[in-house]
């Protein structure tokens, strides 16, 4: 039997009423669910675009020109579905200035003051999450062997088993910061003449947005290491230096006026040494030394472009000994002053840091003690010549208090250099190098100049596991031409999480 067929007249009807039916359809679900469309954008070969249902982070923009850089992958991975639609850093920069009110003085997790960021940290799945917080631990353990010498012909040689803890803790709020980070080492003696050497610290940092224009830092940390027998104040021949503890707390408030970046901070340190261990099997008291120090200082900036901004900056402080006199008799209580001016620079990632130039002066209670002053030089810099490559390079300018009877302290000038570089992408070298050139202005005194130069390697066996080997070399030579020489080498491994 042979099927009727419909007319023809009947058969576009009804086509075309089948595709607006189904344009209709297509259309409401496409303009109700963001998130279908951002899949039909996908599926149409548009890598670059994200969804419009991600929310906007605390200073964004949202301008749709600013890319949105929350799944940024980190810089040391190229992507390279993505090369075509990626930003080179330069307009990147320059769109993210432009969006952002870019130029608070406290960033996050900086030493320097810095702008916030458009993204936020990327979780790159390392870490334990603890509620708002995130925990990265390391655990490490290996073996070293330090050889000591002088120019009198002494040498000593040691072997450590060196037990690592370190750990950062950061919060993931919306609003405000907190990071505390600490790390500890204790190099427990195998054999050998020296003794155990532990060391450590911990710091805390909170930052509060009080307001778009205003901002405060609250920091406060702890640290703990074993006096150098290569410090000019050490006891000499000592079995076991003084531990020297340091106590910090501060707190920065600043604001923005424009093109002003202004800040008044407050500093309180507190040094503690403990007894000094002679060879004989007698102590030696240090508590003479402990003194607090409280500073007050004030910064005021001109930012020109939004990669640098000139500064000016002044301090007062006052040092305060437990004791109103030492075992000589001095009265080391006393006043410092201090004045700089620079300019501090952030190009991102590829450069940022500060240069100030100025002068210090410290005076003492004590009219037996010279008064000291001094220009100073103050640098931190990092630079980044290429990816996987990261240069650290600083200098500093201080006054060192002195425990010697009729000399009032030395200036100190440090100089360090750090560089980091990915030969391979499990395979990280490392190398060191400084130098410290204490100057005395008493004829009786011996200047000093401490040299320092190390090397090593990180091999990751896994994202959780490193291989470490480090080498490195130290040497203070005085004005007489006695000298002192180290050498230290170790291998380890570190947990990571």
């Amino acid at each position: 039997m042979t099927k009727r067929r419909k007319p023809a007249a009947e058969r576009p009807k009804r086509a075309y009423s089948y595709a607006l039916l189904g344009a209709c359809a297509l259309s409401g679900l496409l303009f109700s669910s963001p998130g279908i469309a951002q899949q039909a954008a996908n599926m149409l070969g548009l890598r670059g675009s994200t969804s419009t249902t991600t929310p906007v982070t605390d200073g964004a923009s949202t301008d749709p020109a600013t890319p949105d850089t929350t799944n940024t992958p980190p810089a040391s991975r190229t992507n390279r579905d993505d090369e075509t639609t990626t930003l080179d850093s330069d307009s990147f920069r320059r769109i993210t200035n432009d969006a952002l009110d870019a130029n608070r003085l406290n960033l996050r997790q900086s030493a320097l003051d810095d702008r916030r960021s458009l993204k936020k940290t990327n979780d790159d799945g390392t870490g334990i999450r603890l509620g708002t917080m995130i925990l990265r631990p390391e655990v490490s353990q290996g073996v070293s062997v330090e050889r000591k010498s002088d120019s009198s012909g002494n040498r000593q040689n040691t072997t450590f088993w060196d037990n690592g803890l370190k750990g950062t803790l950061t919060s993931d709020w919306s609003r405000h910061e907190l990071t505390v980070t600490g790390n500890g080492l204790w190099r427990q003696r195998i054999a050998g003449d020296r003794d155990n050497d532990p060391s450590g610290q911990v710091n805390a940092a909170l930052r509060l947005d009080l307001a778009d224009d205003l901002a405060a830092r609250l920091t406060t940390g702890y640290a703990y290491s074993r006096e150098s027998n290569t410090d000019p104040n050490a006891i000499r021949n000592a079995l076991v230096q003084s531990g020297v503890g340091q106590f910090t707390a501060g707190a920065v408030l600043s604001r923005d006026v424009g093109k002003l970046r202004g800040s008044l901070g407050l500093q309180f340190q507190r040094w503690t040494y403990s007894n000094a261990q002679l060879s004989d099997g007698s102590t030696l008291s240090n508590s003479d030394r402990n003194r607090n120090t409280v500073t007050v200082s004030s910064r005021l900036g001109y930012e020109i472009s939004p990669a640098f901004t000139p500064f000016v900056e002044v301090s007062v402080g006052k040092t305060r000994y437990d004791q109103t006199s030492d075992s000589a008799g001095y009265q080391r209580s006393g006043n410092i002053y201090g004045a700089k001016a620079g300019i501090s620079s952030d190009m991102g990632e590829k450069l940022r840091g500060e240069v100030a130039i100025g002068y210090e002066h410290a005076s003492f209670d004590d009219a037996r003690l010279d008064g000291m002053g001094a220009m100073t030089l103050d640098s931190t810099v990092n630079w980044s010549p290429r990816r996987g490559t990261d240069v650290a390079l600083g200098f500093g300018t201080s006054i060192e208090p002195s425990t010697t009877a009729g000399i009032s302290g030395d200036v100190a000038y440090a100089l360090t250099a750090a560089v980091t570089h990915e030969l391979r992408e499990n395979l990280i070298a490392r190398l060191s190098g400084g130098t410290t050139w204490r100057n005395y202005d008493s004829a009786s005194q011996l200047n000093s100049i401490y040299y320092t130069a190390g090397a090593g390697l990180t091999y990751r066996i896994n994202r959780y596991l490193d291989l470490t080997a480090d080498l490195a070399w130290a040497r203070t030579s005085n004005d007489n031409g006695s000298s002192d020489r180290s050498l230290t080498a170790g291998v380890g491994l570190t947990l990571k999480r």
